[in-house]
């Protein structure tokens, strides 16, 4: 039986009316949570025809590609109640965890398997790495507040050159002694070569305990998208509107709170939604700016000043032969631009077809750039030739090609991104109070999938009960995540425990790159 609102709750003597932002994890969670816990119906205006962001799955000409890899793993109760809610335990596979890295022509386990990574280095290059942990455990880096210095004195310099500098710039596109060291801190907080080498030689069945050293996972049959795509039928049967190809270009406020919503179709007509309540996922930057009246000058500055890292995905189908057991290879090598490759055969045999599997081959960029603006054929090009550099496929195998862009994949963490989120939250509070951004993109935060479907939760309760989660401390649990601020000073969009990404500074970007110009409003 569906929870009432609180009697707490000034609008409990009629329904209320909520307009959801995105058709995402967040916002679907939030459609679902109001509906079937509370029962409140809602309207989720999504400006895409797919259904679940970037925790999608697209399909073309029957093949199905996850999109940046969606390992189904929380520490979250609720969140894994909600999964085996939405689907059956029938829909789900149990998939062993398996990646690797490519480094200098070899292929190394990850986590760290000593006797893989002796035969890779050899004894003489074993024995300088374990030596350059020692003396960076004697000597440490004097600046860790860096993610080179960091990762040194937990792995030592030779080990850090070898398997995190590569791939780091090409993940962030600058130098990693110019990255701070949150990302690693809150990725890897627990590991280091000692633990990692002591997980080698006596390993505990399925470690949980370092979120990288994770052995299985859940993952559902089709993909995460199963996951969404079956979502949207639920709340659409509880009385939900899930409106597709709908994309917001305008929140209109008055007396200090937002009162209607206005969506344009695709044929360009205009529909205006009047709203109690307001959850957008829709990124922060992009809903300063759909206000009207217009937003503070201040507030507005702060949201045109916020940036973000994007994808794409070069999908090559081949012949089984050329599959491998990883669900990701991690590509260490300069001499190719690719950052990662998934097997998507190694996801799920469903994602596939028979005799043959699908390799995605995954590149960071930022919208506008060289790589983004090439043609689908070019960069399928691209991803033949990589892949015959790094030995995996002979490119005449190579029987089709796919291309997805993923735009505003990652916040992006530059050295203002704190301030702008804290200057546009406090906008919020004062202006639109019954708006409420959650999500990865909606918070600007680096929230996994689960924690952008945390803050969805506790966000309809808090709409629903009259409760008062704050919805800004959520990010990751506290195994993972750094000590928590005390700093009585911190608003939000600024305090909190949750992984925070490294800051980048626009320094090391000439003027003309994407990240210094002015943000689209897509």
């Amino acid at each position: 039986m569906p929870l009432m609102p609180d009697s707490s709750d000034p609008h409990a003597d009629r329904p209320q009316t909520v307009v959801i932002i995105g058709a995402g994890p967040a916002g679907l969670t939030a459609a679902y949570e109001l509906a079937v816990r509370y029962g409140i119906t809602s309207t989720v205006l999504e400006a895409d025809s797919v259904v679940g962001g970037i925790s999608r799955t697209v399909e073309r000409d029957g093949w199905r590609f996850d999109i940046g890899g969606h390992r189904f793993f929380t520490k979250v109760k609720e969140v894994d109640a909600f999964w085996h809610e939405i689907l059956s335990d029938d829909d789900f596979m149990l998939r062993p965890r398996m990646s690797r890295i490519y480094y200098e022509g070899k292929y190394y386990d990850y986590p760290l398997k000593a006797s893989n990574a002796l035969k890779n280095l050899g004894l003489s290059e074993a024995f300088l790495c374990v030596m350059s942990y020692v003396w960076a455990r004697i000597r440490p880096p004097k600046d860790q507040t860096t993610l080179e210095g960091w990762i040194a004195a937990r792995f030592g310099w030779r080990l850090y050159k070898h398997f995190f500098k590569t791939y780091n710039e090409k993940l962030w596109g600058v130098p990693t002694n110019n990255l701070p060291a949150d990302f690693a801190a809150q990725r890897i907080k627990n590991l280091s070569l000692w633990s990692a080498v002591v997980n080698a030689l006596l390993p505990k069945r399925n470690q949980k305990d370092i979120t990288s050293l994770i052995e299985e996972f859940q993952y559902p049959k089709l993909g995460p998208g199963m996951m969404w795509e079956r979502c949207r039928d639920l709340v659409e049967a509880q009385g939900c509107h899930v409106i597709m190809n709908s994309r917001v270009v305008g929140l209109r406020h008055e007396n200090d709170r937002a009162v209607a919503v206005v969506a344009e179709n695709a044929d360009g007509s205009r529909r205006e939604f009047p709203c109690d309540h307001v959850i957008s996922s829709m990124p922060i930057s992009q809903l300063l700016k759909v206000m009207d009246p217009p937003a503070a000058e201040s507030a507005v500055r702060a949201a045109d000043d916020l940036r973000y890292r994007d994808f794409l995905t070069v999908a090559l189908v081949v012949p089984e032969e050329y599959s491998f057991p990883d669900n990701w290879i991690y590509v260490h090598a300069k001499e190719v631009q690719v950052g990662r490759i998934q097997n998507f055969g190694s996801w799920s045999p469903y994602l596939v077809k028979e005799g043959r599997t699908c390799l995605g081959l995954e590149f960071f960029v930022f919208e506008g750039d060289e790589m983004w603006n090439k043609s689908d054929d070019a960069l399928i090009e691209q991803g033949k030739k990589e892949l015959a550099i790094l030995g995996l496929v002979d490119p005449s195998k190579v029987e089709a090609g796919y291309v997805v862009r993923m735009p505003k994949a990652y916040p992006f963490y530059d050295e203002n991104y704190k301030t702008n989120v804290a200057r546009i939250v406090e906008w919020l509070e004062d202006c639109a109070p019954n708006v409420h951004p959650v999500g990865r993109n909606g918070m600007h935060r680096y929230n996994n999938q689960d924690h952008s479907m945390y803050t969805a939760m506790l966000t309809a309760e808090n709409i629903a009960r009259g409760t008062h989660h704050d919805v800004w401390s959520v990010n990751v649990e506290e195994e993972y995540h750094e000590e928590s601020s005390s700093d009585d000073g911190a608003r939000r969009g600024t305090r909190g425990t949750g992984r925070d990404a490294p800051v980048i500074s626009r320094d090391h970007y000439g003027e003309d790159h994407p990240v210094n110009r002015p943000a689209a409003n897509s």
